[in-house]
């Protein structure tokens, strides 16, 4: 396979010479006019190594240097210029140029610079990949737990994480889909590069679109000025989408062009745009049954689920409930700067029997909530008041077959727990939405349906 030089000069006659000399030596050529022409061109392409030359008349070698480097820091670029200066080189390589020629180019110097250039970038790939191999250690960042579930899923988060295989995580709403997709981010290759997260249902449809693509000036009301999307920040690295299945029938059709081409077009704009995004999303919902049903694309489902990992509930791995409580006391009680101990054996009897029907995010609130409110050095049952009644169990009811209505052989249904739910957290901070919504693992907005769609609004 050939490699590819991007030529750009503003001297016709010498890049034609340029791409009859270096044709020669076997490179595949693309030119480019000026320096935004260079910029374009590698928002579109591969290139393996630039030759740049340093004085043109729109965008200079220096500016197109560094938005280059800015959007991709491991091209190797070689900086050409008539005008030789002391100055001009050295602020050419701090700019990231890996070397410097003067014309008229000396066709020897230019050949086994060109060659050590790639060399040395190959080599740097090479150092990376031998890393990533050396480093077999796991990084669990975040999560907490040894029970036989979790195990086995972090054994799966780190075989998978190295690929650029796209996952999708499925678990209830509370139990820690982002940590897992932080982790698998953090394992993999990409660990350098960025990790961008985006709730697509705290989002209205039309600015969603500009949230993940991105806008031009005056692309909508508001549009005052161009901004890249959540693509373009995550390039290089990973994109998680939560919450993937509130997306609406028409961001479906632009996410799905967007991972099977690679491509992007930002809101009011004419230009496409080429990313490097692996991509992870998350549902709480059944997406296979939302596809059956008509909800959800199929062929965006199989695209997104590549590899699918399911984050088992708390009540699921009980084991692990101690350590998370012991993490989160530590933690809020550094924070909020009182010497707390731990847990009096009530209270741990408590956390330990109790559904936890919000998961980790409703354990973590239970334990902040006491750290708060406790007067003592342990806490006790009455510093986290949860909800006793076993009724409330998922476990007890059957999941989402056990009935729409209130009640059904006397076991309340889904909707009648999570509307008393909603009721109680709302009591408990006093009518506060934001807080309660909070504490419940939901955003506003969806508290809001919810309220709406139960009639106590």
């Amino acid at each position: 396979m050939k490699n590819t030089v991007l030529i750009c000069d503003d001297d016709r006659a010498h890049r034609t010479m340029l791409r009859a000399l270096l044709a020669g030596w076997g490179y595949d050529i693309t030119e480019a006019s000026d320096g935004s022409e260079a910029i374009e061109r590698v928002h579109s392409q591969a290139f393996d190594l630039i030759l740049m030359d340093i004085r043109m008349i729109n965008v200079s070698g220096l500016e197109a240097l560094e938005k280059i480097k800015a959007y991709n820091p491991v091209i190797p670029i070689i900086i050409m210029t008539a005008f030789a200066s002391v100055e001009t080189a050295v602020e050419a390589l701090k700019g990231g140029a890996y070397d410097y020629l003067t014309k008229p180019l000396d066709f020897d110097e230019l050949k086994i610079t060109m060659k050590r250039a790639m060399d040395h970038a190959n080599l740097k790939k090479e150092n990376r990949i031998l890393k990533d191999s050396l480093s077999n250690r796991f990084d669990r960042r975040d999560i907490i737990g040894r029970s036989a579930v979790m195990t086995s899923l972090l054994d799966t988060v780190a075989h998978i994480a190295t690929s650029d295989a796209t996952v999708l995580i499925t678990g209830e709403s509370g139990t820690g889909k982002e940590v897992i997709a932080a982790a698998i981010h953090f394992n993999s290759r990409r660990r350098e590069g960025p990790f961008i997260r985006i709730n697509c249902a705290a989002i209205t449809e039309t600015l969603l679109e500009s949230e993940l693509f991105g806008h031009e000036r005056g692309a909508f009301t508001g549009a005052e000025r161009r901004r890249e999307g959540k693509f373009r920040q995550a390039d290089g690295g990973t994109l998680f989408l939560d919450e993937v299945s509130e997306m609406s029938p028409g961001m479906q059709v632009k996410l799905l062009r967007a991972l099977q081409e690679r491509e992007i077009t930002p809101v009011g704009a004419d230009r496409v745009i080429t990313v490097d995004v692996r991509v992870i999303t998350a549902t709480n919902k059944d997406l296979l049954r939302e596809t059956r049903e008509g909800r959800f694309r199929e062929d965006l489902y199989y695209r997104l689920n590549v590899v699918a990992l399911t984050v088992p509930p708390l009540r699921d791995r009980r084991e692990d409930i101690p350590l998370l409580a012991q993490h989160f006391l530590l933690l809020f009680a550094e924070k909020n700067r009182k010497p707390i101990k731990g847990f009096t054996p009530r209270a741990m009897d408590q956390l330990l029997k109790h559904e936890w029907p919000g998961n980790v995010r409703e354990l973590m609130n239970a334990v902040e909530r006491g750290v708060v409110l406790t007067r003592t050095d342990y806490l006790d049952v009455d510093d986290m008041p949860l909800i006793h009644d076993p009724s409330l169990s998922p476990t007890a009811y059957g999941g989402e077959e056990a009935g729409t209505g209130a009640l059904q052989n006397g076991v309340p249904s889904l909707e009648e727990v999570e509307k008393q739910t909603i009721l109680k957290t709302l009591d408990a901070v006093q009518g506060n939405k934001s807080e309660a919504a909070r504490r419940l693992g939901i955003t506003r907005r969806t508290l809001h349906q919810k309220l709406k769609k139960y009639g106590v609004m």
